[in-house]
């Protein structure tokens, strides 16, 4: 994989959505700026650029001069942070940027004659803020035009972009979705909740919540809540499924992610098999009709007055 540091412009001022503090926005129960460092946690370092809060993993802190000074001037503070051959810089509010725009981002700035690569939207209009850029090039375009215009401060990033031979990268209509009003804010909301999104989004905000670092089939899972719940009861469902986990659990103290997962494939198979057999069973009594409720062997019957309850 290509080494890369990453910088997030995360500072600035929100005018379309009334100065809120956009980064902080939440979408899917998580902020916006957390879901776009979940895209990148391959970055070797991370550099955000905006005011220090708290981050769902560790970032270097840094603004740029004077503060509100714009794209361009908050890149430039960014880049000095880094050190990689090539830097991610992404916008803070894209919250459907997944590692696999970031894995052909820098695949496309490492081809030959290119000094970076970024998206486009479905209108076909270049992102700058969601792009990979070879470190050294970008440095000199950036000197050049501090040198040009004084300084960075106040400079649209076009500027920057029509200096430098870039790919571009059709990443699809969620990869360059930004939230730049309250409706952007409410349609990415409706959307991680449509029905084919709404399990991943779910889970990766769990896992994000908790801490946990761990792959899973949830297929398995929901097949084993399944499962559970049409052989058993309904409510076996949620219990059986965290019953594995707690198995899956004790079964890979000190384990790595990877025997961790293997864990809790191995506990949902014992339970999943635990399940059919009570369902094996019922459907076999079932059908036996009314031997099946003739009670013990020998066909005596059970005392009509217990019914079941164990008491007379």
């Amino acid at each position: 994989m290509t080494a890369y540091d990453v910088i997030v412009l995360a500072g600035g001022a929100a005018k379309r959505l009334g100065g809120a503090d956009k980064p902080g926005v939440r979408v899917g129960g998580r902020a916006l700026l957390d879901r776009v460092l979940a895209a990148c946690d391959g970055a070797a370092r991370t550099v955000v650029v905006g005011d220090r809060r708290a981050t769902a993993r560790p970032v270097v802190w840094t603004r740029e001069v004077p503060q509100g000074g714009g794209p361009l001037a908050a890149l430039g503070a960014g880049l000095k942070l880094t050190t990689a051959e090539y830097v991610l810089v992404l916008s803070a509010d894209l919250p459907f940027l997944g590692p696999g725009t970031v894995d052909a981002l820098l695949a496309a700035a490492g081809e030959p004659g290119s000094e970076g690569a970024l998206c486009t939207d479905p209108d076909g209009r270049d992102q700058p803020l969601v792009a990979a850029y070879r470190a050294e090039p970008l440095r000199r375009e950036l000197a050049l035009i501090a040198t040009e215009y004084g300084s960075l401060s106040g400079l649209p990033l076009r500027i920057l972009t029509a200096e430098l031979e870039l790919a571009r990268i059709d990443a699809g209509p969620d990869a360059a979705f930004d939230c730049d009003t309250w409706g952007d804010i409410a349609a990415a909301r409706a959307r991680i909740r449509e029905h084919g999104a709404v399990l991943d989004e779910w889970i990766t905000s769990v896992k994000n919540e908790l801490g946990i670092e761990l792959d899973v089939d949830t297929g398995v899972l929901l097949d084993l809540a399944r499962d559970a719940a049409h052989g058993v009861a309904r409510p076996a469902a949620p219990l059986t499924t965290f019953l594995v986990g707690y198995a899956a659990a004790r079964a890979s103290v000190g384990a790595g992610p990877d025997e961790a997962a293997a864990a809790v494939a191995e506990a949902s198979r014992k339970a999943t098999a635990l399940a059919l057999r009570w369902e094996a069973e019922a459907a076999e009594s079932a059908g036996r009709g009314g031997d099946a409720a003739g009670g013990p062997a020998g066909g005596a019957k059970p005392d009509a007055g217990r019914e079941g309850t164990g008491t007379s």
